[in-house]
C-alpha cells in the first residue's frame, strides 16, 4: 500500500514510518525538516518538506494521497492551532482514509476519562481546544481518530488491542500506552478500516 505520514519527524511519526516500511508499504513521509526523518533510506521511502501552516506546501504534499496517517502533536515553539491547521489540510485533500492521533480524555472521550482527568486537561487551555477541533474535523471527514493515553517509549506490546470508545476501560487515570502500540494500531486501521468516522482506543493490554 501507499501511505502518507504527516509529521513524520516526530516521535510518533517516526514510529509510524518505521513500522510502515517494515510492513512493506511505500511511504511518503512529510515533515517541515525532512532530514529529521531518521529512519534508514529505502526505495519505498519518499521524504517531503511541508508545513501545516504553509497552505501551499501542505496542499501540494497531500494532493492525490489516498491514505493519510498523522503523528502531528503540539511541540514546544509551534505556532497556535497547528493541529487544527493540519486536520483541515488533510480533510481538504479528501483522502480515502484519514487516521489521526488524538488524546484520551479530550472531546468525545472526556466522559470516559473521568472527572479528575477532565479537570487536569482543562489546564491545557487553547491547546485543548485545538485538539478537540482537529479531531472533530477529521471525524466529520469520515476519518478515524485514535485517542491514546499518556505515551511511553516502550516496545510493541504482545497483548495490544484496539477497542471502540464505548469499550474504553474505566480508570482514575488513563493507562499509558507505548508509541509502538499506537503506531501499530493506526497502521492496522490503514490496512483494514474498522473505526471510520469514530474514536478508537489503542491499549497495550
Amino acid at each position: 500500500m501507499e501511505l502518507t505520514i504527516l509529521a513524520a519527524s516526530g516521535a510518533t511519526g517516526l514510529e509510524l514510518t518505521r513500522q510502515a516500511l517494515e510492513r512493506g508499504h511505500t511511504v511518503t513521509a512529510i515533515a517541515r525538516t525532512p532530514d529529521r526523518i531518521t529512519v534508514p533510506s529505502s526505495a519505498r521511502l519518499i521524504r517531503v518538506s511541508a508545513d501545516v501552516h504553509d497552505r501551499r506546501s501542505i496542499e501540494e504534499a497531500l494532493a492525490g494521497q489516498k491514505i493519510v496517517l498523522s503523528g502531528l502533536g503540539n511541540a514546544s515553539g509551534d505556532r497556535p492551532n497547528a493541529l487544527t491547521a493540519g486536520a483541515r489540510a488533510v480533510a481538504a485533500a479528501q483522502p480515502e482514509r484519514a487516521i489521526w492521533l488524538g488524546a484520551f480524555g479530550t472531546g468525545p472521550s472526556a466522559r470516559a476519562a473521568g472527572a479528575l482527568t477532565r479537570t487536569l486537561l482543562k489546564m491545557m487551555g487553547a491547546e485543548l481546544s485545538d485538539k478537540v477541533t482537529a479531531d472533530a474535523t477529521i471525524m466529520d471527514a469520515g476519518g478515524t481518530v485514535f485517542h491514546a493515553g499518556p505515551l511511553s517509549n516502550g516496545p510493541l506490546s504482545p497483548t495490544r488491542r484496539t477497542v471502540a470508545l464505548t469499550e474504553a476501560p474505566k480508570r482514575l487515570f488513563p493507562a499509558r500506552v507505548s508509541r509502538a502500540t499506537v503506531a501499530a494500531a493506526m497502521l492496522d486501521e490503514a490496512e483494514a478500516p474498522t473505526y471510520m468516522g469514530a474514536i478508537a482506543i489503542p491499549l497495550d493490554r
